[in-house]
């Protein structure tokens, strides 16, 4: 009996859907807990503080402070780690190949941006906003498309991961320069100090992560107190990581890689999802959409994202600047493009950045990126699945 429970597990979690499922579990549980009689449990837990350290050496956050920036760096160090492979060895290390995830990720950004800040314009406080429709949920993308199983071509999905990662390397530049506070020189100074030290590591071509990993943990406090995301450190520890490009050498950037995969997937992102996408839904109803905020997501996300990756894609394939992916149909393509619109986490993390002191338009923040991405992932789904197959 055990060993059929065990064998059901394994199996489940090897499905390439499988990420995407329990994202879209936590997030539903979450709705369930914070609309129930342990609301108050939920929002309580996720306030209080939580002190990390030894003595008077460490740091004393709230729950959520401590998944939003300490989890979501590691989230960011293994996505900069996917990010360096790929420039390297994988799809985007082909400029013919890379272009055209590279010009549909730019329109994918550029246009639900601009949805937002139309609909938000005049609203300074609002306006912060314009780049949470601007994200692309990798985990839960790939998992919807995954389900579609030989409805999509090879090609398609790795066209999808590729413009994903380069919305991630797109969501990272934007919360380095537009969502950082007052910035401190001695803690900026301390975080090139780290940086360099990492760079010396890597140099002397160290191949276990062990010192990497402990001057990680101070560039992550530096970067904390700086003022900058702390995520960032994340990205700078894993710009350090070696990768040998030939399969005959060792490559720490892969080992690390693959030894987080799982705890990434399972474990950070579906925490991360539990935390933020918790929200009350009294009193909600359709004219609540109608809000700036929530309005500005949900086109930005469901109409924005469609049409930029699109629009963009197509008039870079007509110019014969990029090329169409292989054995896809336009029909196929545009699809894919809808499920780009899938913003989730990175949505609601970049929500929770944008309005860190604007709390009361976080809930209009949550419903909109939950609806935008329900909308683009039921639209993209079905859209796909009744493409006649070829």
């Amino acid at each position: 009996m055990i060993q059929k429970i065990t064998k059901g597990f394994t199996s489940f979690f090897k499905l390439e859907a499988a990420s995407g499922i329990v994202l879209l579990f936590a997030a539903v549980i979450a709705l369930v807990i914070s609309n129930s009689e342990l609301s108050n449990l939920y929002f309580s837990t996720l306030e209080r503080y939580l002190f990390i350290g030894i003595n008077n050496f460490g740091l004393k956050l709230s729950v959520l402070h401590w998944i939003n920036d300490a989890l979501m760096a590691i989230f960011f160090f293994f996505v900069t780690l996917e990010i360096k492979r790929e420039f390297l060895q994988g799809e985007l290390s082909n400029i013919k190949q890379a272009l055209l995830p590279i010009i549909a990720a730019v329109g994918g950004m550029v246009v639900p941006a601009l949805i937002y800040v139309f609909i938000n314009l005049g609203d300074g406080e609002t306006l912060k906003g314009w780049a949470i429709p601007s994200a692309t949920d990798i985990a839960f993308s790939l998992g919807v498309l995954s389900l579609l199983g030989s409805r999509v071509p090879l090609s398609l999905k790795v066209f999808l991961t590729a413009l994903a990662i380069i919305d991630d390397l797109g969501a990272i530049v934007i919360i380095a320069l537009f969502y950082s506070g007052d910035l401190s020189i001695k803690y900026l100074s301390l975080m090139l100090l780290a940086f360099i030290v990492l760079l010396v590591i890597n140099k002397f071509k160290i191949k276990k992560f062990f010192p990497y990993l402990i001057v990680g943990i101070f560039l992550w406090d530096f970067t904390h107190n700086s003022g900058i995301h702390a995520t960032i450190a994340g990205v700078l520890l894993a710009m350090t990581i070696p990768h040998r490009k030939k399969d005959k050498d060792f490559s720490l950037l892969i080992k690390v890689e693959h030894a987080i995969s799982p705890y990434v997937a399972f474990g950070i992102m579906p925490i991360f999802a539990f935390a933020n996408a918790g929200v009350s839904l009294e009193g909600l109803s359709f004219s609540s959409l109608l809000d700036k905020v929530p309005l500005g997501i949900v086109l930005g996300l469901f109409v924005g994202k469609q049409l930029g990756v699109f629009v963009f894609s197509y008039i870079s394939i007509k110019l014969k600047i990029a090329q169409m992916p292989s054995n896809t149909s336009w029909y196929n393509f545009y699809g894919v493009g809808v499920l780009t619109g899938i913003g989730f986490t990175m949505s609601l993390f970049v929500g929770n950045l944008a309005f860190a002191e604007s709390m009361q338009y976080m809930d209009g923040v949550k419903i909109g990126v939950l609806t935008g991405s329900l909308l683009s992932t039921l639209f993209g789904y079905f859209l796909i699945l009744l493409t006649p197959n070829r």
